[in-house]
Formats: C-alpha cells, sequence, structure tokens
C-alpha cells in the first residue's frame, strides 16, 4: 500500500508542474503589467522599469518560469490590481472559508449519494420520490437552484439566512480560520449553529448534482454486484436484502462511485465560484468573481492555482481510497 501510495502521489509532480506552466502562460501574455499593478498608475515609467528589472520581467521566459515556481514556493502569487495587496493574501483570508463549506458540500454529496443508491437498488419504500425530487433538482443550473432556495427558505419561509456567513459581528476568526471549529473551541455554541444555517443552502446547491452522478454510479454497481455469488451465498444464509446490501454489496461496489466523486469534485470546484457569489459567500470564488470584472488577472490565476491544486489532490485521494476498498487496484 505504501509503494502504491508513493507511485500515486509522485503521478501528481508532472500534473502539477504542467498546470503552473499553462498558468503562468496566461500570465505572460494578460495586458496587466505587474510592476505596474504593484507601483499603481501615477507611478513614473522609470520607477516601472526598475522594478521590471527587479522582478525579472524582461528575462528569458524559461528563466522568469523558473521565477515564478520560486515565488510560488515561497507563497508568492502575485499583486492584485484591485485590493492592492499580495494575491496570498486575499487567499489566505478567503480559502478557509471554501473549504469548509466544499467540506460540507462533500458531506451531503456522499449521504444524498448512498441513500440514494441504496433506496433505487433494495427498492426500498418512497425510492421513486427521492430519485424523481433529486434528478429534478440536479437537471436545474446550479445559480437557479441558489436563487430559489432563497426565495423558498429565506423570503417565504424565513427558515435559513440568504448570504454571508455568520450574522454575529463577534464571531472567532481563529486559530483555525474555519468558523465552526473556532466557534466550538471557544465555546460559542449561537454562532456554531448560525454559522451552519448559512452553510446550509450553499452546500447543497454545489451537492445536489454530483450526489445525483455518483448515487446513479453506485446504484448500477450494485446491481451489478447483487448478481454476484457471493451475494447469493448470502441470501442463501437467510440474510434480508437490506442487510447484504449495508454489510456486502456496498464496499464491493463502491469503487466506480469512488471515481466518479474524484471526477465530480471538479464540477463541485466550479460551482463554487456560482454558489459563492450567489449567496456573497466570502471564499475563494467571490473572490475571482470580483476580480473577473476589472481584469484582476494574478487574482483569478491565483485563485485557478488553488483550484487545479485542489483538483488534483482530491484524485488522487481518491485513488488511495479505491485501493483501500478493493486491495487488486494496488497491482
Amino acid at each position: 500500500m505504501l509503494a502504491f501510495a508513493a507511485k500515486r502521489l509522485a503521478m501528481m509532480l508532472p500534473v502539477l508542474l504542467f498546470l503552473t506552466a499553462v498558468i503562468f502562460i496566461l500570465n505572460s501574455v494578460s495586458p496587466i503589467d505587474p510592476a505596474r499593478a504593484v507601483l499603481g498608475p501615477s507611478a513614473s515609467r522609470s520607477a516601472v522599469e526598475r522594478l521590471h528589472d527587479k522582478m525579472g520581467l524582461d528575462d528569458p521566459l524559461p528563466a522568469q518560469y523558473l521565477n515564478y515556481l520560486e515565488d510560488m514556493f515561497r507563497g508568492d502569487l502575485g499583486y492584485s490590481a484591485r485590493l492592492q495587496e499580495p494575491v496570498t493574501t486575499g487567499l489566505r483570508d478567503a480559502l478557509p472559508n471554501t473549504l469548509e463549506l466544499t467540506a460540507l458540500a462533500l458531506v451531503i454529496t456522499v449521504v444524498l449519494a448512498v441513500l440514494l443508491a441504496l433506496a433505487s437498488a433494495g427498492r426500498w419504500r418512497g425510492a421513486g420520490l427521492l430519485r424523481g425530487l433529486m434528478v429534478g433538482g440536479a437537471s436545474a443550473p446550479t445559480f437557479l437552484l441558489g436563487i430559489a432556495g432563497i426565495l423558498i427558505f429565506f423570503s417565504e419561509l424565513h427558515w435559513l439566512p440568504a448570504s454571508g456567513r455568520t450574522s454575529f459581528e463577534t464571531a472567532p476568526t481563529g486559530p483555525t480560520g474555519f468558523l465552526l471549529v473556532d466557534s466550538t473551541i471557544a465555546g460559542r455554541p449561537a454562532v456554531f449553529w448560525d454559522a451552519l444555517e448559512h452553510m446550509i443552502m450553499p452546500a447543497i446547491c454545489i451537492a445536489l448534482i454530483p450526489s445525483v452522478a455518483v448515487g446513479r454510479t453506485l446504484r448500477s454497481s450494485l446491481i451489478s454486484v447483487q448478481s454476484s455469488d457471493f451475494v447469493r451465498t448470502a441470501r442463501s444464509k437467510g440474510l434480508t436484502e437490506r442487510q447484504i446490501l449495508v454489510r456486502h454489496s456496498l464496499r464491493n461496489a463502491v469503487g466506480p462511485a469512488l471515481a466518479m466523486l474524484g471526477l465530480q469534485s471538479g464540477l463541485m470546484l466550479a460551482g463554487v465560484v456560482v454558489v459563492e457569489t450567489v449567496f456573497s459567500w466570502p471564499g475563494i470564488g467571490l473572490y475571482a468573481s470580483q476580480a473577473i470584472p476589472v481584469a484582476d488577472f494574478p487574482a483569478i490565476a491565483g485563485v485557478a492555482l488553488v483550484i487545479g491544486i485542489a483538483y488534483v489532490i482530491i484524485n488522487a485521494v481518491v485513488d488511495l481510497l479505491q485501493a483501500v476498498a478493493d486491495p487488486r487496484i494496488r497491482l
């Protein structure tokens, strides 16, 4: 298992290098002058040229790429012209918010997918209604789901808040940056539940489409596994269909569903940009959407790099989980 994990992690390196190369090329052809962004529009030409030389912007492209990699490893992703601050500063403030929201969305995705698969494969009562509701919801665009959720659960029912991360102005901001964790550490349950209420609607909007795709894949895999010899043996021992599904079939059928979850993680990360904009969630999606209209390319490139790295890491983790579920994959 350790050899398989090491091999899989080593495969991430060329992918990440290719990702950084693409972002560097896009950054180099961007009309935004990094030196001008740092000094401001009123800076003199001589000052801009001196900073050009200091930043290595007049060097050949291969040398600039090596400098870009070195700066990236030091945590320097450029300067945001919109906010007049380093991109890493904005990402450091926004990334924990996105990670917390995405983590909850991932939990909801897994729960809904397993419920959909087990209910459909086991022909449980209400499975048709659950499948119809989930497929109907997943057929709608993400932004439309968000707007519908705000109109129904905020404007009409007054059950959930419509925007922001919390209603408390004095909510904890540390030590982790994750509000659910920080409010628990600070012993403030009211802040915890308020933050959770703010997360429910955007998390469901992110999770609904991937959960249907993963649930359908898991359902098909379960139905295939149900015809296996070990399942017939379990039936001959007198086990109920529910026991067979949960205890025996689920682990053997989870491999394709994990692969689909890895693919759908890209859709989830892309949906973050739309959902955070709709719900004014202060994460990297909102950070990117505010940078796009003013052509703040360093900020956009920083968000693209973070999302790309996250996608590569998630797929590596999915591969490791598949190897745990099915030891044959290690071979």
